[in-house]
Parts: structure tokens; sequence; C-alpha cells
């Protein structure tokens, strides 16, 4: 299954992210390596959210991934939403679904 951690950016987020961003993505890699993260990443213009995308059997990955995560915990994160996403075109899709 496919799950969004979708995280509302504090507005200063892009100014003060260097203190913290070697451990954020170290945490982001580890999740990456063992098969869990699959792409992560903020939005551009404006920086305001960040997706990171996991390929994982329950929300409590993503949501124990967030509890540890720096931005969330020195609150360059204003809130954050674990969304499950319900693949179902791609290589990669949780639930392939293709047109009779």
């Amino acid at each position: 299954m496919h799950y969004l951690l979708i995280y509302d950016l504090a507005p200063d987020y892009l100014e003060r992210r260097a203190e913290f961003r070697n451990e954020h993505l170290r945490l982001a890699w580890e999740a990456q390596e063992r098969g869990e993260m699959v792409l992560a990443g903020a939005l551009d213009e404006p920086a305001d959210r960040a997706m990171l995308l996991f390929d994982v059997d329950s929300p409590q990955v993503p949501q124990l991934f967030a509890a540890r995560d720096p931005y969330v915990t020195h609150g360059l994160v204003r809130a954050f939403h674990v969304r499950r996403w319900n693949t179902v075109v791609g290589d990669l899709a949780g639930n392939p679904v293709r047109p009779e």
C-alpha cells in the first residue's frame, strides 16, 4: 500500500532547514534503504508543503518517521497528515487497474 506523508511547512522553513537537513536526510535515506520510502521532496514555488511517499503495510510507518524527523520536532513542519494513496497506474501501482 502507498501512503503519503504530507508536511505543511512553516513560513521560515527555507531559512531554518540547513541546521536540521543532514539528520532529516539521514532518516529519509535509511527509510528508503529499508524499502519503506519511495520518493520524498518539497513542493516548489511556494515551498509550503513536502510530500513523502511510502510503500508499506501500515500508516504507522510514516507516522513514526514524522515523530522522529527533526523538521517536525523543531517546528519546521506546522502539521503533518498521513493519507493512504490508492495508486492504480504505473509500474509501482499498489493496485494496478487497466482499461478493458
